[in-house]
């Protein structure tokens, strides 16, 4: 099992997370980017850098992910593409993509795109804030402990 980081756009309090996990859990954390990434030195870190272009870290993660991994993003058309491979999706906020819901949030995303398009303000999203990192802590512990990659899991 690894985890895949969708990382441009990915806040560095939950790299940062991530870092550690991957010390702690003994689990192979991959970042990929279109830019250069400073990661720190690891045996169970590293990061991909892929060229510029639209979606090219998508699809890197695409091509990396097997079933059972983990891939951080907040992009739902490629939490979809995962979830298509047996993998598992959360996004930085610590909401997890599902089956049951992914079909939901793509035609959310393609309303609202739809309405940008016409010219009208859809917002976006709130401010990223402690109570998201601290959602997402809790469920990337539970989801490695589920994996028994951390002291006390099961597995």
């Amino acid at each position: 099992m690894q985890v895949l980081v969708d990382a441009d756009a990915c806040p560095v309090v939950i790299k940062d997370m991530l870092f550690r996990a991957a010390r702690r859990a003994e689990v192979h954390v991959t970042l990929v980017a279109n830019q250069y990434l400073r990661t720190p030195p690891s045996p169970f870190i590293k990061a991909l850098q892929v060229p510029a272009g639209f979606d090219a870290a998508d699809a890197r993660i695409v091509e990396l992910v097997a079933a059972g991994d983990l891939v951080i993003t907040a992009d739902i058309p490629l939490a979809a593409a995962v979830l298509d491979k047996g993998a598992h999706a959360l996004d930085p906020r610590g909401s997890w993509f599902s089956r049951e819901n992914i079909e939901e949030r793509l035609s959310t995303r393609a309303m609202l795109d739809q309405l940008r398009s016409t010219g009208i303000d859809t917002g976006g999203p709130a401010p990223y804030s402690a109570r998201d990192s601290k959602a997402f802590a809790g469920q990337l512990d539970r989801f490695l402990a589920r994996r028994g990659t951390l002291p006390g899991g099961a597995g």
